[in-house]
């Protein structure tokens, strides 16, 4: 997936050539060796550093997993896949492909939800008094434990609408609403303080709006990190195989 590499196979490439060709600076392949993040560059007789075409492929690779789940986790993939099999360099592509496929799911049902909040927002004479819930029966309508809500009326998030004496929790059409607009958010992912200046914004003329845009804004970015994995994939194959070649060239001859 990426621009050729340029140099004839088995020509060695300065540090100046893999930067310009992997997109980093000179300074920033030379951090990225150290780390490991690329395997140890050979040295030539003057002491210059000489790298091979898979060194750029694993530059590439690092952008694009860096750019699916973060730097960090990409140092830690590709120090370990890059001397794997082919086999198990693809299922771990795939379980990150899994998992941004979830958090698209996640984040298309929050949308859904919001879109239903919205509706029956727009709805007259939707709210009624008997649609107050107890706390038990908002947990079982989210799916979550009643001491989830305890900790969201903690921070905050969701207040209910009266406690008795007994402690037992009321919570109206508002906090129920409430409720489900959190339930939605960190079911993407979200932070409660992230979830927390959400909820703040819905007291704005446009909050449920502004809501679905950053839910939107959510949903470009996974779709972007997905982006990154097809190509970081694709890199990896090429450094995967050429360390196998390395180590059985007799095999790859055949």
């Amino acid at each position: 997936m990426g621009e050729p590499v340029s140099g004839a196979r088995g020509v060695p490439l300065r540090t100046v050539d893999v930067a310009r060709e992997s997109g980093y600076s000179v300074q920033q392949v030379r951090d990225l060796e150290r780390l490991g993040v690329i395997p140890p560059a050979a040295r030539s007789s003057n002491g210059y550093r000489a790298y091979t075409r898979v060194h750029v492929h694993a530059l590439r690779a690092y952008r694009g997993l860096a750019g699916a789940v973060g730097p960090v986790a990409a140092r830690h993939m590709l120090a370990e896949l890059r001397t794997e099999t082919i086999e198990a360099a693809a299922a771990a592509i795939n379980a990150v492909h899994v998992r941004l496929a979830r958090e698209r799911d996640e984040a298309l049902r929050a949308q859904q939800a919001l879109r239903a909040i919205q509706a029956e927002t727009n709805t007259p004479g939707f709210e009624q008094e008997s649609d107050a819930m107890t706390i038990t029966e908002l947990a079982g309508a989210l799916d979550v434990r009643s001491s989830t809500l305890r900790f969201w009326e903690q921070e905050g998030l969701v207040l209910p609408e009266r406690v008795t004496s007994l402690r037992a929790r009321r919570y109206g059409l508002s906090a129920i609403r409430a409720a489900r607009i959190v339930a939605a958010l960190r079911g993407t992912g979200y932070g409660i303080p992230a979830v927390r200046e959400i909820m703040g914004s819905l007291h704005r003329l446009d909050g449920l709006g502004e809501t679905q845009r950053i839910l939107r804004r959510r949903l470009d970015q996974i779709a972007a990190r997905t982006v990154a994995l097809l190509r970081a994939g694709a890199d990896l194959a090429a450094v995967v195989m050429a360390t196998q070649e390395a180590r059985h060239p007799l095999v790859s001859e055949g």
